[in-house]
């Protein structure tokens, strides 16, 4: 078997691809696609130190562009705050009284649950909406308007 420089770039290119399937790190992605890019350059029989510039260059602006584009998008929630994992979050639930340690038992789709007041200032009763859920317990905010 004959180990050119095209097939070192191709399997350096595998090893990458299935160690972003086994981490899910994108970015080892955009590395892959930079040592593609140089497995490409040895088969256009550029030099050594071309298919290195060209894998360098192109793994390179993969991973800045990744990297600007995962910056300007919004943090992910927490888990126990995140709407999209929690269906209660965001539900408006009716606190009859707060305790002095501003907990609360409310009903919420048939069950008691044990609440506590999240927001800022003194806790009313009143409607109040889910912000997230910690173990059993809800955590309440004043409903807005």
């Amino acid at each position: 078997m004959n180990w050119d420089h095209s097939t070192a770039w191709w399997v350096a290119t595998g090893v990458l691809v299935a160690a972003e399937l086994a981490t899910g790190t994108f970015y080892l992605l955009m590395v892959a696609i930079g040592t593609a890019a140089g497995a490409l350059a040895a088969h256009a029989s550029l030099p050594f130190t071309g298919q290195l510039l060209t894998a360098a260059i192109i793994g390179g602006a993969g991973v800045g562009l990744w990297h600007r584009r995962r910056q300007g998008q919004p943090a992910t929630p927490r888990a126990a705050e995140n709407p999209d994992l929690n269906i209660d979050v965001g539900s408006r639930v009716q606190v009859p009284a707060w305790g002095a340690d501003r907990q609360a038992r409310v009903t919420h789709r048939g069950a008691a649950w044990s609440a506590r007041y999240a927001g800022s200032g003194v806790p009313s009763p009143g409607e109040h909406v889910i912000v997230a859920i910690e173990g059993s317990q809800l955590v309440l905010d004043r409903a807005a308007g």
